[in-house]
């Protein structure tokens, strides 16, 4: 990858915004994307922001495909624009459920959530996840549920996810959509990945079945070795094994996101 230099930014805010404007395009490269709609976020690291909370998301407005590392938009707790010279607007309705995640996760470098079709799919059915597929073994191991309450604008939500995310690393949003949280934004890219193709097979699968039990369940002694099988499969999710390769991909397919 060819990173240029960019004088404004402390040199681990870019390598950021390097990262989360890739992230932001392999979103859309992969067709997870909702036209402006749904966010990444990734927060800003001690070396730049000191003691203070602040977080880089997507200027609002522009397609995913679209996004640049210089055009990302730096925000605190509150959505409240830090980088007055960047002329791009965000959304602040945007950032409740990301807010309400950062807020709670002290790990949560990376807060990834998408509508795509198979995700709210499977977010409709009762069931939710069913373990099915190898995929589904891996976000069974920290799965989360949320009840739809509307369109995310309400403060007074936020306690009520932060109580049904815990622990999970991956969130389903019943009638909404997916959401991921990463220790990185590699991570939170990977677990994502997993996480809708976990949906789509489902989808697939159920695709002329008339009921649930008709599948092959995945035996439950499996996942218990899950999370090592993890580490063994995937060097520990994202991080320099799969990474570098979307990079790759991405400057083959739509480069210029490192500007």
């Amino acid at each position: 990858m060819t990173q240029h230099n960019n004088n404004r930014f402390h040199p681990d805010e870019w390598q950021l915004r390097v990262d989360l404007a890739a992230c932001y395009r392999l979103v859309a490269l992969y067709g997870w994307s909702d036209l402006v709609f749904t966010h990444i976020s990734a927060k800003l690291p001690a070396s730049v922001s000191g003691e203070e909370h602040q977080f880089l998301i997507n200027p609002y407005g522009l397609m995913f495909d679209e996004i640049t590392a210089s055009s990302l938009v730096k925000i605190d707790m509150h959505c409240n624009k830090l980088d007055e010279d960047n002329p791009h607007p965000v959304n602040p309705a945007g950032f409740v459920i990301h807010s309400a995640v950062h807020e709670a996760r002290p790990d949560a470098a990376c807060v990834l959530h998408t509508h795509t079709r198979a995700g709210v799919a499977v977010s409709a059915q009762k069931h939710g996840v069913l373990p099915i597929s190898q995929q589904s073994t891996f976000v069974l191991a920290s799965l989360a549920y949320h009840d739809y309450e509307g369109v995310a604008i309400r403060d007074d939500e936020k306690t009520r996810l932060q109580a049904d995310l815990g622990e999970a690393n991956y969130l389903m949003l019943r009638n909404h959509g997916l959401l991921t949280v990463g220790k990185s934004i590699q991570d939170a890219f990977l677990q994502m990945y997993t996480f809708e193709n976990t949906c789509r097979i489902q989808v697939d699968a159920l695709s002329g079945l008339t009921s649930p039990t008709d599948l092959t369940p995945v035996n439950p002694q499996i996942l218990s070795g899950v999370s090592h099988a993890m580490k063994v499969q995937t060097g520990g999710l994202g991080g320099s094994f799969v990474w570098p390769s979307l990079l790759r991909k991405l400057n083959r397919e739509n480069p210029g996101y490192d500007v």
